[in-house]
């Protein structure tokens, strides 16, 4: 047993020496459901924090970017209350030209939604920025692939 917890903290040690930051993915769906699906998905691989709708997003978005630990990820609904997920994707982006981000600076958001007409697809990608879009009933495995294919996990 003692190696093994040698072993333990000498690979934590090692994590710890190459630097590795730790994953933030933000969570934004108005229903509960869809949040803890997201979340059982999602946590194995980042610490994940939720909103239920735009205006908790834009809150938790601007926190964490003032304390110096930005999302890496958001997952966003469009349709929810307050402020829907299209606004708070404008608004991120914004934020972002703002201050100077490149493309390959932004954090990546995808939009999670049951919309799934031309319309909503391009608002979001072309009028909005958002990196990726899925479709409501959510494929676990996509959303994966997606998130590898970022570099991300």
């Amino acid at each position: 047993m003692k190696n093994v917890v040698q072993f333990s903290i000498k690979r934590l040690s090692y994590k710890l020496q190459i630097g590795k930051k730790a994953m933030r993915f933000l969570i934004v769906d108005d229903e509960a459901n869809n949040r803890i699906l997201l979340e059982r998905i999602l946590s194995p691989y980042s610490e994940c924090d939720m909103a239920v709708n735009g205006v908790e997003a834009m809150e938790a978005y601007f926190l964490a970017f003032d304390e110096g630990k930005p999302y890496d990820l958001i997952c966003l609904d469009i349709m929810m209350p307050e402020m829907d997920g299209l606004e708070v994707l404008k608004t991120i982006r914004k934020k972002e030209k703002e201050m100077g981000f490149s493309s390959l600076e932004e954090v990546k958001i995808i939009m999670i939604t049951g919309l799934d007409t031309p319309k909503d697809v391009l608002d979001a990608y072309f009028r909005g920025g958002c990196t990726d879009y899925l479709v409501k009933p959510l494929d676990s495995n996509k959303l994966l692939d997606l998130i590898r294919d970022y570099g991300l996990i």
